[in-house]
């Protein structure tokens, strides 16, 4: 049995579809009480001891927030006390500088790898499904915001990240592995938009916003001040070049390409007309 956390979000509700479709035994892991799923919440012990219950597997995933070491620290604990033989992280590139502030996955990395447990590390680009975040956008006839310039980055398909995490989970051959996945190209927010007005149709424009102004967007949607120093310090990074990481990592796993962003277009193009929209577990 394997268990899966943050499973209704991107990676979660995909890595799970590929186990049921493999015919792995799947228990999935929500904070919310819902049909089909084990409830639980990392900041009760009780309720993840009930969740590993019989769990030979974990895939780790915390929502993003100052909070995932703790998060990642306590389920790497009730792993551990309940026989879990197997644990995979889903961390975030860059995750490699721990004194970095804001880097909330180097505790939990260094957890998963003095567990004692057999642990994979995956440290995904962003996701090609963060677009759907401009949906609003498009469909209002608005400049698409572009808070990173000209800046590239190896947008990785989701899909490929879950079939990573599930050969991860299900084989030993990745014990002791850190994976950094990425797409196959390096693309800037203009060029997303290119691939996208392309792939659907549509004349679709690129609006430039300063990162003050992203940063006053984001305090009004609520968002916690330490979420917004590390969305601004990561748009920062893009914008001034320094992610153009690319890497064979999935290929090496899955034996195949990674996915491009023009393939993710193509086959989520409904997505674009009828309102569906993924959610974002990235960080």
């Amino acid at each position: 049995m394997i268990l899966v956390t943050g499973a209704t979000g991107t990676i979660g509700s995909e890595l799970v579809r590929q186990l049921v479709a493999r015919g792995i035994p799947v228990r999935g892991m929500t904070r919310r009480e819902l049909p089909g799923f084990v409830q639980a919440d990392f900041d009760d012990p009780g309720s993840l001891r009930k969740a590993i219950d019989g769990v030979d597997a974990v895939f780790l995933l915390s929502a993003p927030g100052p909070r995932v070491p703790e998060h990642d620290r306590a389920m790497v604990a009730a792993a551990v006390d309940g026989g879990v033989g197997r644990i995979v992280k889903l961390s975030a590139i860059g995750s490699t500088d721990e004194g970095m502030p804001g880097n909330w996955h180097a505790d939990g990395e260094r957890a998963v790898r003095e567990s004692g447990l057999a642990w994979t590390i995956l440290r995904p680009a962003g996701f090609a499904s963060n677009v759907l975040r401009w949906l609003p956008a498009i469909r209002g006839d608005q400049p698409i915001p572009n808070q990173t310039g000209d800046g590239e980055h190896a947008f990785v398909d989701p899909r490929d990240v879950a079939a990573v995490a599930a050969s991860a989970l299900v084989s030993g051959d990745h014990d002791g592995q850190t994976y950094t996945l990425t797409g196959p190209e390096l693309l800037s927010v203009p060029d997303q938009v290119a691939i996208m007005a392309d792939v659907l149709g549509q004349a679709l424009r690129v609006g430039d916003v300063p990162l003050e102004v992203h940063a006053e967007q984001l305090r009004v949607a609520g968002l916690d001040e330490a979420v917004i120093s590390v969305a601004l310090r990561g748009a920062a990074l893009i914008r001034d070049g320094g992610e153009q990481t690319l890497t064979d990592d999935v290929e090496r796993v899955l034996g195949r390409p990674a996915g491009s962003f023009r393939a993710w277009v193509e086959s989520n193009r409904a997505a674009f007309g009828d309102g569906q929209h993924l959610a974002d577990d990235r960080r």
